[in-house]
């Protein structure tokens, strides 16, 4: 039904109410004066020759036309009041509205001012949740190293703090799930939606309360000496790192970490430059928010500089398990060669895997550079699907992959979350939960090119 047509009924429906009254009346009134004028003629001055009618025949006319009045006055009265309340019981029917419906539009009235927020709007503030109690999750986290690293409260004394971060952890992962099964088709959209706002509210609501607590704990605004003296040695070992890594491996998914780093470095000198003048003059406040400034820049070249280490690792253990996982592969497949007869999907994946397999030998075979994570990769999917547990190798090897997928992805998403919205980390809340290596790799890698997409689409957020 379409818009016009439902704002467009109310208007006739009155207009065919009232006309529908308007004919009953007329025909109730028609209906007495035409009962009820025979009587009134009965009186009227006879002719002579009716003269001779006798005196109790005139007598007997006139008792019937009296007693035909009052029923006929009683009809009327009861045909008015019957259409009168059923005119009204249509008025109430057509404004009323119930708990039920609240914020819903009866077809044949008009829209209510208290409608409830379209389903766009919920489904962009369900995003914007998502996206908001993410970010303060990650930016806590960074907090909490840098108060577990300075000379002021204890490793007793962050307990709660590390407690309200996992309890927020597991609210944010709730709204991902029920975000993920909305874009599956849940039924009531409208629900779904506003569970996720509601469990990202209360992920909000936890972080807040730690964040505020662990403010006050560490006392950056009364006296950020030591913060600032902790801050700066965490600064002075990461240009050391920097510095390393410039001349470590690179690699495509890491390409620019070292620039961004030594960005980030930049920043953190500005902040700590300001932070110390605003010491000396006794701004504190200043000085605690150029501080926290200083310390998200030292993060972000930390998160840098450490996934290029990391690549490096993995890239080194992933050329060990080459030659091993190729022998766990065939012994995967041997079953399936030596059956006298396949199905059809099964000899299709048997005749992809052996494809895979022997170009990855001519690959790693050929004397040029290659990259043993791919061609791990390689391996691991392409026996996936026959894979039955015979090979210990190809679990150790799916294990690798997925937590490297998993950690770029995620480091990604901290550097750049500002731009980052909330497609990757539906995608990576998935991978970390997801029993299936193979698959949590795909969902990473799948992540992570969602989260380079929206920085090319925003910017980055320097």
């Amino acid at each position: 039904m379409t818009p016009s047509l439902i704002r467009g009924r109310p208007r006739r429906g009155r207009s065919h109410i009232s006309a529908r009254v308007a004919h009953g009346l007329l025909g109730v009134v028609a209906g007495v004066v035409w009962l009820v004028l025979p009587w009134m003629t009965i009186n009227d001055d006879a002719p002579v020759a009716g003269a001779r009618v006798s005196a109790a025949a005139s007598a007997e006319d006139e008792s019937s036309g009296t007693d035909l009045v009052l029923p006929v006055a009683a009809l009327a009265v009861v045909v008015v009041l019957a259409v009168y309340g059923s005119v009204r019981r249509i008025r109430r029917t057509r404004s009323r509205t119930t708990p039920a419906a609240a914020g819903t539009t009866h077809v044949g009235a008009y829209p209510s001012p208290a409608a409830a927020p379209p389903l766009a709007d919920l489904d962009g503030r369900s995003r914007a949740a998502l996206v908001d109690a993410d970010n303060r999750l990650r930016a806590l986290r960074e907090e909490l190293v840098f108060a577990e690293a300075g000379s002021g409260p204890g490793p007793e004394a962050m307990a709660p703090f590390t407690g309200a971060a996992e309890a927020a952890e597991a609210e944010l992962a709730a709204a991902c799930a029920i975000r993920r099964r909305y874009e599956e088709g849940v039924p009531e959209e409208a629900a779904a939606l506003a569970g996720v706002v509601g469990r990202c509210e209360e992920a909000e609501r936890r972080l807040t309360g730690a964040a505020e607590s662990l403010s006050a704990l560490r006392g950056l605004d009364r006296d950020p000496a030591a913060a600032l003296a902790s801050a700066e040695t965490r600064f002075r070992e990461l240009t050391a790192r920097t510095a390393e890594a410039e001349t470590a491996l690179t690699d495509d998914s890491v390409t620019g970490y070292v620039e961004l780093a030594k960005d980030s470095l930049v920043t953190a000198t500005v902040h700590l430059n300001q932070t110390h003048q605003a010491t000396a003059v006794g701004r504190t406040d200043e000085a605690a928010d150029h501080l926290r400034a200083a310390e998200t820049a030292i993060a972000r070249a930390d998160v840098l500089v450490t996934a290029v280490a990391r690549l490096r690792s993995a890239l080194t253990e992933a050329a060990r398990l080459i030659p091993p996982a190729l022998t766990g592969a065939e012994a995967e497949l041997a079953p399936f060669r030596d059956a006298t007869a396949y199905e059809g999907d099964t000899y299709a994946r048997l005749l992809h895997a052996d494809a895979v397999l022997a170009a990855v030998r001519q690959e790693t075979t050929s004397g040029n550079p290659y990259d043993p994570l791919g061609v791990l990769r390689r391996i691991v999917h392409a026996t996936a699907p026959l894979a039955t547990g015979r090979s210990g190798v190809l679990a150790v090897a799916a294990l690798l992959l997925a937590r490297e997928s998993v950690a770029a992805a995620d480091d990604y998403v901290t550097v750049h979350r500002e731009a980052v919205g909330a497609a990757p980390r539906l995608l990576l809340s998935q991978a970390r939960l997801t029993d299936d290596l193979p698959r949590a790799d795909v969902l990473a890698r799948e992540a992570r090119e969602l989260a380079e997409r929206d920085v090319r689409l925003r910017g980055h957020p320097a």
